[in-house]
C-alpha cells in the first residue's frame, strides 16, 4: 500500500531527533546568568552573523543586569521584530525549515521562541527582465524573493489599497503563496475564485508561479495559456490597476495574472511608451505575424497539393522550377524542414548563450541551403518556413509563441488531406475551441465574445490616452474611471515677437 509522506509530528522532540539525522542541524547550549539556553537551527539556512549579533551577545549583555525568567523576556531582548512564541509544532517545524532559530528555557519544552535570522545568500541580485526584454521603457523585473518582489510592487503602487494576502502551499515545500489586488479596484468574486482554486491544491512541492498556473487553470485540455505569465514589474502594475489578480509564489520570478484574455498575450507595455501611432502599428504587426506563422506552412501544402489554379501565373512558373527536383510531396517536405526548425530552436534554448546563437544562425543558413541544393525541400517553401519561425516570436509572452509552434502542425496534417476544405476545418475548430475557454471564469476572447463595443478600444489598435481612462468592463471592477482627462491649454511662443 502506497501512503502520502508524512511531514507532521507530534511533538518538538520528535521533529528534532529527525532533523538530528541532518549533518546541518546543530542544537547547542548557550549559558546566560544561571540560566542554560537551547537553540536549535540549520546552519545553512541561517545567517550565523546576524544570530551572533543580533541574538546572542544582546541576550547576553542584557543578562547581567537583568533575570531570565520566560521566554516573553527573551522576545523583549532581542532586537529583531520577527520573534514568534509558540507551541504548536507545525509553526514550528515550518519556522524552523526557512531558516528560523528555536530558543527553549529547557530542552524538552514544548513551548520555544522563533526567531528569524534567515539568511539571504543564494539569490539572485540582478533584476533584469532577461525573457521580457524592454527596447523602451523600464527594465525592471522581478527575483527569486517574494519579499522583494511585493516590495518592488509597493514601490510603484503607493497606496494601502494594495492588499497582499499570504498563503502556505506545498505539503513538502511549504512555499509562500501570495494573492495580490488593489482593493476598491479589483472585483471580490475574481479574489475569492484565485483563493479557492489555491487552498483546493494539494502538491508536495511548488518549484515555480508555472505549477499553480496549470493547478488554477480552467481547462487542462488546451494548448493555450490561460493566463499571462510575466516577469516585467510594469505588466504587472497595468493589471493590477486595470483590476486583475497577480499570483506568485516565494522561488520564483515570474508573476500570473489572472483573469487574462487572448489580446493581453500580444500587448507589450512599449506599445504605452510610444506614440499611439506607433503603438497601434506594432501591435498590428504582432498580429499580422502570429496570423501569418499559423497559416503561411499549411496554405502552401493545401496550394501546391489541390489549388494550383489560384496561383497567378507569374508566380506558378518559378513554384513548378523549384519543386522539380524534389522527390517528396509537400506534406514531407513541410514537416521535414518544420521539424529542423524546431530541433534548432530547442537546441540554441538548451546550450550556452554564445554557442546557442552561433547554432541558429549557422545551423539555419547551412542546413537551409544543404536541403535546397538536395532537391530535398524548394528554396520557396524553406523562405516561408523561416519567415514562419520569425513571425512566432513576434508574441511578448513567450508561452503564446509555443501555442502557435504547437497548432501548425495540425493544420499542416489537414491542409494535406483535404487542402482549403481541411484548413478551414482547423480553422473553425479553434475558433470553437477558444470561444469555449475562459480565464478565471472570465471569456478567454472577451471584448470580440462576448461582444462588449466599449473594450474594443484597447485590442487591436492602442487609442491615444485620452481614451484609456476606463478600465476594462469585462472584468467588472469597483472603480471604472482610472484618471480624468483634461484639455491641455499648450502655450504657444512667438519668438518672431520683438
Amino acid at each position: 500500500m502506497m501512503n502520502k509522506l508524512k511531514t507532521d509530528f507530534k511533538d518538538i522532540d520528535q521533529l528534532k531527533n529527525l532533523s538530528g539525522q541532518s549533518s546541518d542541524f546543530t542544537t547547542s547550549q548557550i549559558s546566560i546568568a544561571d540560566q542554560q539556553v537551547s537553540i536549535s537551527y540549520f546552519k545553512t539556512l541561517i545567517d550565523e552573523n546576524l544570530l551572533q549579533s543580533n541574538v546572542i551577545l544582546p541576550v547576553q549583555n542584557r543578562a547581567l543586569d537583568s533575570e531570565l525568567r520566560k521566554l516573553e523576556d527573551l522576545k523583549a531582548w532581542i532586537p529583531i521584530d520577527d520573534v514568534e512564541i509558540t507551541d504548536q509544532v507545525n509553526d514550528i517545524q515550518a519556522k524552523l525549515l526557512k531558516g528560523y532559530v528555536i530558543a527553549q528555557l529547557d530542552q524538552h519544552d514544548r513551548k520555544c521562541a522563533l526567531v528569524n535570522v534567515a539568511s539571504k545568500e543564494g539569490l539572485r541580485k540582478n533584476n533584469d527582465t532577461e525573457n521580457e526584454f524592454s527596447v523602451v521603457g523600464p527594465k525592471v523585473g522581478f527575483v527569486e524573493d517574494l519579499d522583494t518582489n511585493i516590495r518592488l510592487l509597493r514601490a510603484q503602487i503607493n497606496i494601502p489599497n494594495l492588499i497582499v494576502k499570504e498563503v502556505t502551499m506545498g505539503s513538502a515545500s511549504k512555499t509562500r503563496v501570495a494573492i495580490i489586488y488593489i482593493d476598491g479596484v479589483t472585483n471580490e468574486k475574481i479574489v475569492q475564485t484565485a483563493e479557492q482554486r489555491l487552498n483546493q491544491i494539494d502538491y508536495d512541492i511548488i518549484w515555480d508561479t508555472s505549477v499553480l498556473d496549470q493547478f488554477i487553470s480552467d481547462n487542462s485540455f488546451t494548448p493555450f495559456p490561460l493566463f499571462v505569465t510575466t516577469e516585467r514589474r510594469d505588466r504587472v502594475v497595468f493589471g493590477l490597476i486595470s483590476g486583475q489578480v497577480a499570483i506568485i509564489s516565494d522561488g520564483s520570478p515570474y508573476f500570473v495574472m489572472a483573469p487574462s484574455t487572448l489580446f493581453q498575450f500580444f500587448i507589450s507595455p512599449e506599445d504605452y511608451y510610444l506614440s499611439w501611432l506607433l503603438g497601434s502599428f506594432f501591435r498590428l504587426i504582432r498580429i499580422f505575424g502570429v496570423v501569418f506563422s499559423l497559416f503561411a506552412t499549411s496554405m502552401y501544402i493545401a496550394i501546391t497539393t489541390f489549388h494550383y489554379e489560384v496561383i497567378p501565373r507569374d508566380l506558378l512558373e518559378p513554384l513548378i522550377y523549384s519543386r522539380k527536383n524534389v522527390p517528396f510531396p509537400p506534406l514531407i517536405e513541410v514537416l521535414f524542414l518544420e521539424i529542423t526548425i524546431e530541433f534548432l530552436r530547442e537546441a540554441g534554448a538548451r546550450l550556452p548563450t554564445k554557442i546557442g546563437q552561433t547554432l541558429g544562425i549557422v545551423g539555419g543558413i547551412i542546413i537551409g541551403q544543404a536541403t535546397v541544393q538536395a532537391g530535398l525541400t524548394s528554396n520557396i517553401l524553406v523562405i516561408i518556413v523561416a519567415f514562419s519561425a520569425l513571425a512566432s516570436f513576434a508574441t511578448p509572452i513567450y508561452k503564446m509563441s509555443n501555442t502557435i509552434r504547437f497548432l501548425r502542425f495540425p493544420l499542416i496534417v489537414l491542409s494535406a488531406l483535404w487542402g482549403g476544405l481541411g484548413m478551414f476545418i482547423g480553422i473553425v475548430f479553434l475558433l470553437v475551441h477558444i470561444t469555449r475557454l475562459t480565464s478565471l471564469g472570465v471569456p478567454y476572447i472577451v471584448p470580440i465574445y462576448p461582444l462588449r463595443v466599449q473594450d474594443l478600444k484597447d485590442s487591436f489598435i492602442r487609442p491615444s490616452f485620452q481614451f484609456l481612462n476606463h478600465r476594462m468592463r469585462f472584468l467588472k471592477p469597483h472603480s471604472l474611471i482610472r484618471y480624468k482627462p483634461e484639455p491641455v491649454k499648450r502655450k504657444k511662443n512667438d519668438f518672431h515677437d520683438k
